[in-house]
């Protein structure tokens, strides 16, 4: 099954240097990019759940990531990347019962500020299915938006595609 991916961009339309009222200054923020990955998958919600809903689960399944330790008692932990490279993100919000969580980077070498993730898996109607959505908001820092969501996109690609691999004889 192929992997969805979409991507919207939302920003100002200003970055004129001229005084601005302080309420229209809050708008001129940089561009941010939404990137969306999702993939379908044959197999309750609750077992794919089991594997990826703990916030330390990435390396048993998603190759790019080698290896997760947890800190601060669980709410951040440090991923470091296949090919080199350290990411520590900390974790936002968990939901076992919606089987999704929230975190954010904290500390990344990819291009990107002020981001945002979801990670949920959503029941398909007859029980039997389900989808997984990977989700991020941030804005492209040192980078261009494409080389940024580039970056993002794919981790998030590797591990939903080993999710349909890992899934696919069950």
């Amino acid at each position: 099954m192929a992997t969805k991916s979409t991507k919207k961009s939302k920003g100002s339309s200003s970055t004129k240097q001229r005084n601005a009222p302080a309420e229209e200054v809050a708008t001129m923020a940089p561009r941010a990019t939404r990137i969306n990955s999702t993939t379908q998958l044959n197999v309750p919600a609750e077992k794919v759940w089991e594997l990826i809903g703990q916030f330390n689960a990435l390396p048993e399944w998603n190759p790019a990531v080698e290896k997760s330790e947890l800190e601060q008692g669980g709410r951040v932990r440090r991923l470091k990347l296949l090919g080199g490279g350290t990411i520590v993100e900390r974790l936002e919000r968990s939901d076992d019962e919606s089987f999704k969580y929230r975190y954010s980077i904290v500390d990344s070498p990819w291009p990107v500020a002020n981001y945002v993730s979801e990670l949920k898996v959503v029941k398909d109607d007859s029980g039997k299915g389900c989808r997984v959505e990977w989700s991020s908001e941030f804005e492209p820092a040192g980078a261009s938006a494409s080389d940024a969501e580039q970056a993002v996109r794919g981790v998030y690609e590797a591990g939903l595609k080993n999710l349909r691999a890992m899934f696919a004889n069950l």
